[in-house]
C-alpha cells in the first residue's frame, strides 16, 4: 500500500472513530451536560468562596478557570475507553484493519471537541462571575484556550486509554494527568493572566510551551498508539 493510501485510509478510520464518539454521546448528552455543570459549579464556587475584586480576578481568575478546565476534563476523559470495554468493542476495533492510531486520534479529536463545547459554556460565565470582559482579548484567548485544550486532550485521552486496562481506572487518570500536566497549565494560565491584566499582552514564549507540549505529546501519541490499546 502507499504511503498516500496509508494516510487515506488512516483519516477515513479517524473520521468514522470521531464520528461514532459524536453519535454516542449527542444521543443523550448525558456526559457532556455533566462535565457543563461540574465546570459552571466549580468556577461558581470559587466566586463564592473567594470573593475576589476586579483586581484580584485579574491577577487570579485565570488560575481558577484552568483548574475548573482540569476538574472537568478528568470527569470527560475517564469514560473514553472504559465504556468501550462493556460489550469488548474496544477489542473488535484493535482487531479491525485499520491503523491503531486512528482509534487514540478520533477519540482525542471528540473529546478536544466536547471540551471546547464546554468552554464554549464556561468562559460567558467566568467573564460575569469574575467581573473580567473577555471580548476585547476574544482572539488570542480562544487561540490560548484552544492549544491548552488540545494539550489536555491529548494527554488526557492517552493516558485513559492506559488507565483503562486498569483496577482502579476512576482514580489511576487523576493520578496520572496532573503531574505530567503541570507544564501546560503554567503555560496555559500565564499566558490567560497576561490577556487579562489591564494592559493585554500575549506572551509569545508561554505560547510556545504550549505549542511544544501539545506537538511533543501527539507526536508520542502518533508513535505508540498500537502499543497503548494492547491488553
Amino acid at each position: 500500500m502507499s504511503p498516500r493510501a496509508k494516510s487515506v485510509s488512516l483519516t477515513r478510520a479517524t473520521v468514522a472513530v470521531f464520528s461514532k464518539e459524536l453519535r454516542v454521546e449527542f444521543r443523550s448528552f448525558e456526559l457532556l451536560t455533566s462535565t457543563i455543570v461540574f465546570a459552571l459549579i466549580v468556577v461558581f464556587v470559587f466566586s463564592f468562596a473567594f470573593n475576589p475584586s476586579p483586581a484580584d480576578s485579574r491577577r487570579f481568575g485565570a488560575g481558577f478557570l484552568w483548574i475548573a478546565l482540569l476538574f472537568a476534563s478528568s470527569l470527560m476523559l475517564q469514560p473514553s475507553f472504559t465504556r468501550e470495554r462493556t460489550n469488548d468493542t474496544l477489542g473488535a476495533l484493535v482487531l479491525a484493519p485499520i491503523d491503531p492510531f486512528a482509534i487514540i486520534a478520533g477519540k482525542l479529536f471528540a473529546n478536544f471537541f466536547f471540551l471546547v463545547l464546554v468552554e464554549l459554556i464556561l468562559l460567558p460565565a467566568f467573564s460575569v462571575l469574575y467581573d473580567v470582559p473577555l471580548l476585547s482579548v476574544i482572539g488570542p484567548l480562544a487561540g490560548v484556550m484552544l492549544l491548552g485544550t488540545f494539550g489536555v486532550a491529548t494527554v488526557g485521552t492517552v493516558f485513559a486509554a492506559i488507565a483503562s486496562q486498569a483496577r482502579m481506572r476512576e482514580l489511576l487518570l487523576p493520578l496520572l494527568l496532573v503531574p505530567v500536566i503541570v507544564p501546560l497549565l503554567i503555560a496555559s494560565t500565564a499566558a490567560t493572566m497576561a490577556l487579562f491584566a489591564d494592559a493585554p499582552d500575549l506572551p509569545l514564549s508561554w505560547v510556545a510551551v504550549m505549542g511544544c507540549f501539545d506537538l511533543i505529546f501527539f507526536t508520542a501519541a502518533w508513535l505508540f498508539g498500537g502499543y497503548l490499546l494492547e491488553e
